[in-house]
């Protein structure tokens, strides 16, 4: 299989200058077959990314805010505009449904078109003081700003952070994950072809430990933005602590959904379903802990069991497709290790179960009657399987809710207004959906509590996690 776009990274010139390197391989996750091999970084490779970082930043910081507008406006356009290539891109190298990808694709366009406006009104303030005397609060970039982004979203995430950072004025090296560097490439031509300042922006690609240890350990970098694992973000944390470097960390979650029995019970299952196998079920936000009230329990996992038989699974290049493998080799023995184990410990099997016989494919999945003590319950799952338990009222659903150390997003449905603001307070998560699931887009935070993380991404929020404040006193 061949990439059919100018944006082809790994023939020609870019195999060339990859020649005597270590290698990655960029594999079709619906065949499991090499497409690809990519070159990866060597710590020459980053102390120069780390020199023209360094330089390039004090020129992008003093760039007119109009014009960093204006470039971030084209590079938004640019992804648009070749949104069904990269998107197709994206697809080959991750799974994904070929029309989630290309959606994939206009979410990160919003994110470069909302934020070239939102730096426009970064104010500041004026503190009131005796006349004579002037007292300012401004917002000035953090520095040179190193971004680490996972193969699940891997071009709106790296979107959600190179955004913000490049509109503050920070200068940016993002590692993008090595499953899916082709379409991550697509982030950077956009720019590229926006007019960005060369230097401003640059992507490595390496062994994650080395990258991340030798990015982080240079005193050139002074913010990370990680999205990734909890074990992996509680190492970086540490990595930062000896040069005291901000941090936003987003690091998953085991999202709960409480279903009261006042909901329309079709309507929501609707809802449910694609949700749950979105990106087959490789979501930080995806809905996953099904607490059902008692009285309509038995009638939501029949129907939650019957839609999930007629997901229709396959290749994501394919027409019809609604749920592609998932990414890598290593996902689908993960999943049947926490589905064998909730069925040893008494879950029912109600739909799936079974991984595929090629590629990377799990079967999507729903378990009812899932015991707290199966693992599955406990740690995130990140594929194609739901799991359900009935609950008696709010407060025992609250309780589940709230009984892990993840606190990333949560989803409730109701027709009980009251209760709705109820749950909406006391649910422990940095994001709350009430009867939907519209959580994250460019103008709203997106980030987590507790073992999820700190910080936000989104919105003003996300801006001013590249920004430190300086107040400034004049007499």
């Amino acid at each position: 299989m061949t990439y059919q776009t100018d944006l082809k990274l790994f023939i020609d010139g870019a195999w060339r200058a990859g020649e005597g390197r270590d290698c990655h391989e960029v594999v079709n996750p619906a065949t499991a077959q090499t497409i690809a091999r990519l070159p990866l970084a060597t710590e020459a490779d980053l102390d120069e990314a780390l020199h023209v970082a360094e330089r390039a930043f004090p020129m992008w910081r003093d760039t007119d805010v109009e014009k960093r507008s204006a470039i971030l406006r084209k590079a938004g356009r640019y992804l648009k505009e070749n949104a069904k290539d990269i998107g197709a891109l994206l697809t080959q190298e991750q799974g994904k449904p070929v029309k989630e990808a290309i959606g994939e694709v206009y979410g990160a366009a919003s994110m470069f078109a909302w934020y070239a406006e939102e730096i426009k009104r970064d104010y500041g303030r004026t503190l009131v003081r005796p006349v004579g005397q002037r007292s300012i609060v401004t917002h000035q970039p953090v520095g040179v700003v190193a971004t680490f982004t996972p193969w699940n979203f891997p071009i709106y995430l790296l979107a959600k952070k190179v955004a913000a950072a490049l509109a503050a004025g920070c200068s940016v090296i993002s590692k993008p994950p090595e499953e899916t560097p082709a379409c991550c490439q697509a982030v950077a031509k956009a720019l590229d072809e926006a007019g960005l300042p060369q230097g401003v922006f640059q992507l490595v690609h390496g062994v994650p430990d080395m990258v991340s240890r030798k990015l982080i350990g240079s005193d050139v970098v002074r913010k990370i933005s990680f999205t990734g694992s909890i074990p992996v973000g509680k190492h970086l944390m540490h990595l930062a602590a000896d040069g005291v470097k901000r941090l936003t960390l987003e690091l998953g979650g085991h999202a709960p959904v409480l279903v009261f029995d006042d909901v329309d019970l079709d309507k929501t299952l609707d809802q449910l379903v694609p949700q749950k196998f979105r990106n087959a079920g490789q979501v930080c936000v995806s809905p996953t802990r099904f607490y059902v009230q008692e009285g309509i329990y038995d009638d939501f996992v029949k129907g939650f069991a019957e839609r999930t038989k007629r997901v229709q699974v396959g290749d994501g290049m394919a027409d019809g497709t609604q749920m592609g493998p998932l990414a890598n080799a290593r996902r689908p023995d993960a999943i049947r290790e926490l589905v064998d184990d909730a069925r040893a410990k008494g879950a029912k099997v109600l739909a799936g179960g079974e991984r595929g016989n090629e590629g990377f494919f799990f079967q999507p999945t729903l378990l009812a009657d899932v015991p707290l003590d199966a693992d599955i319950m406990n740690n995130e799952p990140f594929g194609p399987v739901a799991v359900a338990r009935p609950f008696k009222d709010m407060d025992e659903a609250l309780e589940q809710a709230n009984r892990l150390p993840y606190g990333l997003a949560a989803f409730a449905f109701t027709e009980n207004l009251r209760r709705a603001n109820i749950l909406g307070d006391r649910i422990e998560a940095g994001m709350v959906g009430i009867n939907g699931f519209a959580i994250s887009s460019a103008d709203a935070p997106f980030g987590g509590v507790k073992e999820s993380g700190f910080g936000s991404e989104g919105g003003k929020e996300g801006l001013e996690t590249y920004q430190v404040v300086k107040a400034i006193h004049m007499c």
